[in-house]
């Protein structure tokens, strides 16, 4: 069995796991964590992490990380010289870029009319990679999440610790790790 298909596996175990609704924010994060040579695979199988938070008995949404650097450059009012000279972009980085995520977030959960039998799925937070913190994107959109906020995360798990393409110093999460590698 591919690594792809037994982190699915894992994932639809453990989505299927009754929830417990007094959870604070930091405990309802699942990290699903693959190697990011399988980025393409896990999202040509989108649809399988669908279909098991469906059978679930939630509902299920995605909100895509993939372009939202480039929607946050075109709304900035001075993006030409952003291109021209992108050390100006320290000035506003990774504080502004990480607001205009938080806010589309935001709208994205409104519109959507998300409740706490939802999962709200991340993906694309490779892109994130020397714009803004996972970890602190994840903190900022935490708290607007009632179910379920599942991170598709390409880098590595060891020791409680997360690092991102494998690039950055890891950090400590409360997260629920998952990995091709667990069992439930």
């Amino acid at each position: 069995m591919s690594r792809t298909k037994q982190l699915i596996e894992v994932y639809s175990n453990y989505i299927s796991i009754p929830w417990r609704r007094d959870e604070a924010p930091a405990q309802r994060i699942i990290f699903c964590v693959y190697n990011e040579a399988e980025e393409l695979k896990i999202r040509a199988r989108i649809d399988e992490f669908e279909l098991a938070t469906r059978q679930a008995g939630h509902d299920w949404y995605l909100f895509d990380l993939t372009e939202s650097f480039a929607c946050w450059m075109l709304s900035q009012k001075y993006a030409g010289k952003y291109f021209q000279n992108p050390d100006l972009l320290k000035t506003l980085l990774p504080e502004n870029y990480q607001q205009h995520i938080t806010r589309s977030f935001a709208e994205f959960y409104e519109k959507n009319n998300i409740d706490d039998n939802s999962v709200v799925t991340l993906m694309g937070v490779g892109s994130l990679f020397g714009f803004s913190k996972v970890r602190d994107v994840v903190d900022s959109l935490s708290s607007i999440v009632a179910g379920r906020l599942v991170v598709l995360f390409p880098g590595s798990y060891e020791n409680n610790n997360y690092r991102l393409l494998d690039g950055y110093d890891g950090w400590n999460y409360l997260a629920v790790p998952l990995t091709a590698d667990a069992s439930l």
